[in-house]
């Protein structure tokens, strides 16, 4: 009964603050509902390509729902992976190890990088958290040659730790973390140590927790980044049997990009790529809010 109360008087409570909103709040919620619809509509697309027959993938204007969906496009991509040498198991299998194992290691080297920088200040630290920054500019190009030397010197190549270690040193997931953990009040970390706490029990039972939200759009990320990279089997793997599900994908893509016969497998298969980062996403979206919202991220 009390439950129901509170319920009802919850719902009074949103028609008040509904009925109190000028015209301006109107027009602006209008104006943010009709662009989150329009931008929702890529999503909307790729799920209908993916299930459009032969006869609407070459419409034109072209359509974003499908009239008459059909699943021959995914029966039509799965036996081009019969005929590899490699079974397809293989590079799906190279691709769930590396992107699981990368996110894990950047989320870890992530906060260990960021909690000195944020609450163990000590000479140069601003000098080391601009560098970081600043490297945030490089473009990805800029950055293969020096890695193919590190990974080449190292002797990891044909290696699991060849595709991740390139990934590691991630601007991005230090920034966002050390952000975030700026906001951890002193007091509460003070206090702590005089409990008897030590810096490692500190670190995780009352920092970690803290910045979860942080450390959760950090692995979106990452694992994101990771799961669509193809430039660590392009130009660390000899071998085809380490290389992942994307570059396989990629190759195979690229060959029919021209070829009209074989355009419903590329659809099909542009979305079982982005699955993974949609589903994700889709689970941790609003850690991925409250970041951006307390991060200092415009």
């Amino acid at each position: 009964m009390m439950a129901a109360i509170a319920e009802n008087t919850s719902k009074a409570g949103a028609r008040r603050r509904l009925i109190k909103l000028d015209k301006t709040q109107m027009m602006l919620m209008l104006f943010l509902t009709l662009v989150g619809i329009f931008m929702i509509l890529p999503l909307f697309y790729i799920f209908n390509h993916a299930l459009k027959p032969y006869s609407e993938l070459f419409l034109y204007p072209p359509r974003i729902f499908v009239q008459q969906p059909t699943l021959t496009n995914f029966s039509e991509f799965f036996s081009l992976l019969k005929d590899s040498t490699i079974p397809a198991s293989r590079y799906l299998f190279n691709s769930i190890v590396v992107a699981g194992l990368g996110t894990v290691s950047v989320v870890i080297v992530s906060a260990l990088a960021a909690y000195p920088l944020s609450k163990h200040p000590f000479p140069g630290s601003k000098l080391l958290f601009s560098a970081i920054v600043i490297s945030l500019m490089f473009v990805p190009e800029a950055l293969q040659i020096p890695r193919y030397i590190v990974v080449a010197q190292l002797g990891i190549m044909d290696t699991y730790v060849g595709h991740i270690l390139p990934h590691v040193a991630a601007p991005v997931s230090v920034f966002l973390v050390k952000q975030f953990m700026d906001q951890v009040p002193n007091d509460l970390i003070e206090a702590a140590k005089i409990d008897g706490a030590r810096e490692f029990t500190v670190f995780m039972r009352i920092v970690i927790p803290v910045v979860m939200p942080s450390i959760a759009t950090s692995s979106i990320l990452t694992f994101q980044d990771i799961w669509n990279d193809t430039s660590t089997s392009t130009l660390f793997m000899q071998n085809d049997a380490m290389k992942t599900f994307p570059y396989y994908l990629s190759t195979l893509t690229n060959n029919l990009a021209n070829s009209v016969a074989r355009q419903g497998a590329v659809a099909a298969a542009s979305l079982i790529l982005f699955l993974p980062t949609l589903i994700i996403f889709l689970t941790f979206q609003r850690k991925v809010i409250a970041t951006m919202a307390h991060s200092g991220i415009k």
